[in-house]
């Protein structure tokens, strides 16, 4: 499980949402070995006054939130990262100076999914790689 969260400028985000999202996808695939039906991406197009950043960066600075079960490798965990700065860089444009990754780790104990806490689910896919 990953539920993904992408922040970004309204008119740099829109037009790019759905190349992102199988961007990010494909990384989380790669990296964590999730089955490729579950894919869980919510993007938040922020308006130029709702969304500050540092100097230093520009109008496609980007955020992505990535919440998941624990249980992933220090190894897998940075491979998502440098998975996600490569790819983006390469498909979007987007300069790893312009994107920031956070990667939110939880017991499964405290996700509730489909009706059970998710301690409690059969998953076909391993959370240990």
């Amino acid at each position: 499980m990953a539920q993904v969260k992408v922040y970004g400028l309204k008119e740099n985000l829109n037009p790019v949402k759905e190349r992102f999202s199988e961007i990010i996808h494909s990384c989380i695939v790669e990296a964590f070995k999730l089955p490729i039906d579950k894919r869980f991406h919510r993007f938040f197009s922020m308006d130029q006054e709702d969304f500050y950043y540092a100097s230093g960066r520009t109008e496609a600075y980007t955020i992505i939130e990535i919440s998941i079960f624990e249980g992933r490798s220090v190894d897998s965990k940075k491979q998502l990262i440098r998975l996600l700065f490569e790819n983006i860089h390469n498909h979007l444009h987007i300069s790893p100076q312009d994107l920031e990754i956070t990667i939110f780790e939880t017991p499964k104990s405290n996700w509730g999914i489909r009706g059970f806490p998710g301690d409690e689910l059969q998953l076909n896919y391993n959370v240990n790689v």
